[in-house]
């Protein structure tokens, strides 16, 4: 256990510097936007009730209260997630082809640690899963700040203050990323883990089998989303609707543990079995 935790902090340090440059960009990019976008609003509704004599009334009426509403969904606080999401899926990549492909293929020399192959596959999936939290803390720290910038720059009249709760359940891409419930958290980034070892081992069938690997990584990845999908496409393309919600809940937890449980055991027989060093 020693070793798998060295290993985790090995694989965070070895991203630390891009990690730490993907937030700054984040807290610089959404916090700028709150002030950009204040501001722009203050600017009209300036030129609405004070140059073309609007009443301030009519102009609420017309443009409603500045919120938080615009300002997730404007590019200068979507943008930087969307960098984030698009930089974890490159290094759930690079993680792993950077071992072969570096300079001195360091593949071999984690594989020749003294402690279990599979150390090496969990501290990889572990470090990407530790960054996701990290930037989803991030975010939830952030929120609150903006609000609060929010709140100093428009004028109580002008504004609709939002609870962070309901900046995070109006819109879809945030509850993904923040869940308002344990049981969420635990559904929505359990399936993001599930599909990080599928991913993990699509990429050890290529690496072990080469252009052979590639086809046989898809297979296993497309078999994967199939059973863990297979009563929802019952339902959906059949017809075939047997089970209530919770029941549906647990068949695909079963399924999902599977899942998990099928790729790290192919992983470990892929790393101890076909991959030679």
């Amino acid at each position: 256990m020693k070793s798998y935790f060295k290993l985790v902090n090995f694989e965070l340090g070895r991203f630390m510097k891009v990690y730490l440059v993907l937030i700054g960009i984040t807290i610089i990019s959404q916090i700028a936007g709150v002030i950009v976008k204040s501001r722009s609003y203050l600017a009209e509704a300036n030129q609405a009730i004070n140059i073309d004599s609007i009443p301030k009334e009519q102009f609420l009426q017309q443009s409603g209260q500045m919120s938080m509403v615009p300002i997730t969904q404007s590019l200068w606080f979507m943008g930087p997630i969307a960098l984030c999401i698009a930089a974890l899926i490159f290094c759930s990549f690079f993680i792993w082809y950077r071992e072969w492909f570096g300079k001195n293929t360091f593949i071999y020399r984690l594989l020749m640690l003294p402690n279990a192959r599979l150390h090496v596959y969990l501290a990889k999936a572990s470090s990407i899963f530790l960054m996701v939290l990290g930037l989803v803390s991030i975010q939830l720290i952030l929120l609150p700040i903006e609000s609060t910038i929010l709140k100093f720059i428009v004028p109580f009249d002008f504004r609709m203050d939002m609870e962070i709760s309901d900046i995070v359940n109006n819109f879809s891409y945030l509850f993904i990323l923040i869940p308002d419930s344990f049981m969420q958290f635990i559904i929505n980034y359990g399936i993001g883990f599930m599909a990080i070892f599928i991913l993990f081992t699509a990429i050890l069938f290529e690496r072990s089998f080469r252009l052979k690997g590639i086809l046989l990584g898809f297979g296993y990845s497309l078999l994967a989303t199939v059973v863990f999908l297979f009563p929802l496409i019952l339902e959906i393309f059949f017809g075939v609707n047997y089970l209530y919600p919770t029941e549906l809940f647990f068949v695909e937890l079963i399924l999902a543990i599977i899942v998990t449980g099928a790729s790290i055991w192919m992983s470990n027989y892929l790393m101890n079995k076909r991959i030679t060093v």
